[in-house]
């Protein structure tokens, strides 16, 4: 395997134009990456680069109701970074406006946004805590458009998210141990009207102080597409939720874990709606089988490291749960991008760009709440209880 280089780590607090302008500055070259990465995409399509614009406005008036906040702190990204603020919005709603342009065009998708998630329970793992993480399967690109974003806040709990670069949030936690992850769905009730789009959701989840908060957000916030979001707590829950645009269709763990992949699952969901995905991700049907097999011949002993060796899974490669680069028939490059592993007791997060390729993962940390740690104690099976150490403390203490 080759080293690729780690994303960088993005540190930003106050208010949110000021936060947004330091995460502008600071990663003003990576932003910059991505938005062109969009832009030249919609150019592919036969768009002009004024249709970023129109792309945008049809997003914007809704979520400066919705979310003035993260609308102000788009502001300061986009002022940081030397862009324009419809720039800014379409790398948070580049799944949307992607998909609205397809359409626009009659263009079909090529590149599904794929992903292979799971989030183990205490009761299923070594040491008694919740283990969270995925493949993030998408442009390869992408390796060197993301970074990670750690935000300070004084209005609620700290967060730690890996994002495209100018994104709100995509996989991470907070410091109330509240996880997520997401990946790609489809359904026949997708793009009949305009909701809000994925990034910001999964902000306002890591934002949440409580996890029926987060819960609240993932449930009921209207959205233009399909996608699927695991939620997890450190104090030893997760839940799966398929959302369609308008209902979301909840799995519960089974044999003490959630493994998802790209297709629905939910009986009650099949019943009522048509999956469309598949014939992109036909793959999505092993995938998800390979992981929960591999873990579940682990059950009660589960690490991360375990986690990490299911992820890295290289059955019918290159359509594997790590995905090596394959050029796409529409051309684009597609790969697993990112491997994301994180145990929120601990608030450490580990991710490998490009895993096909590289086994080289960097450590990012996040102090988590006192109350947290003792209520994650006390999620620990009665089979053992090892205590969150010292050193983990003091490793939290220092990020």
């Amino acid at each position: 395997m080759t080293t690729v280089a780690p994303f960088p780590l993005v540190e930003i607090d106050g208010a949110p134009r000021a936060r947004g302008m330091a995460y502008g500055e600071q990663a003003r070259g990576r932003i910059g990456a991505s938005v062109a990465l969009y832009a030249a995409q919609l150019d592919r399509f036969g768009f002009r680069p004024d249709d970023v614009g129109r792309f945008s406005g049809i997003f914007l008036p809704r979520l400066r109701q919705w979310a003035p906040d993260l609308v102000e702190e788009m502001e300061g990204i986009a002022s940081g970074a030397n862009v324009d603020l419809s720039s800014i919005v379409l790398v948070n709603a580049r799944t949307e406006i992607l998909q609205l342009a397809r359409r626009e065009k009659g263009i079909s998708d090529d590149e599904p946004d794929g992903c292979t998630g799971a989030a183990i329970l205490p009761e299923a793992t070594r040491n008694g805590r919740l283990i969270h993480g995925q493949n993030w399967d998408w442009k390869a690109e992408c390796a060197e458009t993301s970074v990670v974003l750690r935000i300070r806040r004084t209005d609620g709990p700290d967060l730690l998210t890996f994002t495209e670069a100018g994104g709100l949030a995509r996989s991470g936690f907070n410091s109330a141990g509240i996880g997520i992850t997401a990946n790609y769905l489809e359904s026949d009730r997708d793009y009949r009207g305009i909701g809000i789009p994925l990034p910001f959701i999964r902000r306002r989840a890591l934002e949440a102080q409580h996890f029926a908060h987060a819960i609240k957000v993932v449930a009921t916030t209207p959205k233009s597409g399909s996608n699927n979001m695991i939620l997890s707590t450190a104090e030893g829950f997760t839940a799966n939720f398929e959302c369609a645009p308008d209902e979301v269709f909840t799995i519960y763990p089974d044999n003490d874990m959630i493994v998802h992949a790209n297709h629905w699952q939910s009986p009650v969901a099949l019943s009522k709606l048509r999956e469309t995905g598949l014939r992109d991700v036909p793959d999505s049907l092993y995938r998800d089988h390979r992981v929960r097999r591999h873990l579940s011949a682990r059950h009660g002993d589960i690490t991360i490291d375990d986690l990490k060796e299911a992820l890295f899974d290289n059955f019918a490669s290159p359509f594997s749960v790590c995905r090596p680069q394959i050029r796409k028939e529409g051309g684009n490059l597609s790969a697993t991008v990112a491997m994301i592993v994180f145990e929120p007791a601990a608030g450490i997060m580990e991710i490998a760009p490009l895993p096909a390729k590289n086994g080289e993962f960097t450590r990012y940390e996040l102090t988590i709440e006192d109350e947290i740690l003792e209520r994650a104690e006390k999620a620990v099976p009665a089979r053992e209880r090892p205590s969150i150490s010292a050193q983990e403390k003091r490793w939290s203490a220092l990020s």
